[in-house]
Parts: structure tokens; C-alpha cells; sequence
């Protein structure tokens, strides 16, 4: 999982959904999973 200073450009990638969880914000991509970033 990489560490991203801006998750802007990885909304619009397919499949991927942005989730905030315990106070840090994640991007998951189950259709591609080298997708899988946090912010923060």
C-alpha cells in the first residue's frame, strides 16, 4: 500500500472506492488492488 499526499486522481480510477477509517483516508480497488493507497 502506498502513501499518497492526494488521493484526487485515484477516485477516478475504475473500481476504486475512497473510505475514511479511524481518522485516515483510504482508496480500495478490489478490481485492481496495486490501487490500495492511504492518506495521511
Amino acid at each position: 500500500m502506498k502513501v499518497r499526499n492526494s488521493l484526487k486522481a485515484l477516485k477516478l480510477v475504475p473500481g476504486s472506492q475512497v473510505v475514511r477509517r479511524r481518522g485516515r483516508v483510504y482508496v480500495i480497488n478490489k478490481a485492481n488492488p496495486r490501487w490500495n493507497t492511504r492518506q495521511g
